[in-house]
């Protein structure tokens, strides 16, 4: 029989009953012979309340402490669990990541995984144990807790079956798949079968909440197929694996947006060489992400630059890009909240043409205003006014029919 790695969000254990039924599906599994190892999240808001806690005590907490504080959510959970499934007359062990151990760098607060030792939980799982382990959490190489960031318990999970080698790292959460688009905001939304790792990053990189961006990394990087489920339904989710042959015949799999990001434009600057580097060097500093860059043709030796932020890091960014602006001797620095960005997306795009054609004139038609382009591989984003981001994903979504499944069509 598999070894099985699953893990389940924080909806999915939410209350007492819930981890009670989570604990009955994950015994299916181990009466079916299969070893199972269980990753939990925090319960739906205990986060966000230990974050309240912390910040009650001082408006800016020390990181180490903070994460001390955090790492507790998990431990309650995977406590619980362990009770659940042993009052069900079956054998299971709770861990924490220092005792795994999980060895992360030292970053509090968004931690990396660099290397994970599987020696305890093999000999919990010879044992016929199911060993449950706390999600998000490490420790670093002076033996402090650490946290991996929101969405933490994903990369843990996928660190886990790649360490153990396992069958198929399954997430369960309150979506049963990962969709074309979010079908909250268009109802045609279909549910992929299958989705290459290549493809997930992109979806997750636009603010797709269904899998945390590193963890799509580690999958990757050791080859771990990932299937997302529901923790409601026993349908089967969507596989997110290599690419295949039969992948790069769909053009186009999905539509993402992200409406959390802002655009910074520096007028009238120098264009000279180490200008571009100077005005994002502040950026790299304080560690803000800068995504999309677009620098206009040099007239007389002036031009402008162009670039976005997430639009928590807005202020900051408009403060330190000011500062340099002043130094060089731009004329002025617009900012602009209210964008969106819109992106189709499909490893299909390496080989056919016209993409990029079909998708502009989808937007003209509906009087949608392109302010910034950007494209890679398999790619196309559009930065838009905020307003019309439900209207440009419907009309995309539209336009190279995802609502059909191309199954159906072979």
């Amino acid at each position: 029989m598999a070894l099985i790695v699953q893990k389940y969000g924080g909806t999915s254990v939410a209350d007492i009953e819930k981890i009670r039924n989570v604990a009955k599906r994950v015994l299916d599994y181990y009466k079916k012979g299969h070893k199972v190892v269980v990753v939990l999240s925090a319960m739906a808001g205990q986060t966000d309340n230990l974050i309240r806690l912390a910040q009650e005590m001082t408006p800016q907490p020390d990181p180490r402490e903070l994460d001390v504080l955090l790492a507790t959510g998990e431990q309650v959970s995977v406590a619980l669990f362990a009770l659940a499934v042993k009052s069900m007359g079956y054998n299971a062990c709770s861990l924490l990541g220092f005792q795994v151990a999980i060895h992360t760098d030292h970053l509090y607060g968004k931690a990396h995984i660099h290397e994970v030792d599987t020696e305890r939980i093999l000999k919990e799982l010879e044992k016929n144990k199911i060993v449950a382990i706390a999600g998000f959490q490490g420790m670093d190489e002076k033996g402090n807790i650490t946290t991996l960031g929101r969405g933490g318990s994903d990369t843990t999970a996928v660190a886990l079956a790649a360490a153990l080698n396992a069958e198929v790292c399954e997430i369960f959460t309150d979506v049963n798949g990962v969709y074309t688009t979010d079908p909250n905001v268009c109802p045609k939304a279909r549910k992929l079968e299958v989705i290459s790792y290549d493809e997930m990053l992109e979806m997750a990189s636009m603010g797709a909440k269904v899998l945390q961006i590193r963890a799509v990394e580690f999958a990757k990087k050791f080859g771990v197929p990932i299937q997302v489920r529901s923790t409601f339904t026993s349908e089967r989710g969507t596989m997110v694996v290599a690419e295949t042959k039969d992948m790069e015949k769909v053009v186009v799999s999905g539509v993402a947006y992200n409406k959390n990001e802002a655009r910074i434009t520096i007028k009238k600057v120098p264009d000279k060489p180490g200008i571009a580097a100077k005005l994002l060097e502040p950026m790299f500093k304080a560690e803000i992400v800068v995504d999309m860059i677009v620098q206009n043709t040099s007239e007389d030796g002036i031009t402008d630059l162009t670039f976005t932020v997430p639009k928590a890091d807005f202020y900051e960014s408009m403060k330190r890009v000011s500062d340099v602006a002043k130094e060089i001797g731009a004329e002025k620095v617009l900012g602009d909240e209210n964008i969106a960005k819109v992106s189709i997306i499909g490893v299909g795009m390496r080989n056919h043409a016209g993409i990029a054609q079909k998708m502009f004139q989808a937007l003209a038609n509906e009087n949608i205003n392109i302010m910034m382009i950007s494209t890679s591989e398999i790619k196309i984003s559009c930065v838009i006014e905020e307003k019309y981001t439900e209207l440009a994903v419907r009309v995309l979504h539209d336009a190279f029919g995802l609502e059909n499944d191309p199954q159906e069509d072979r």
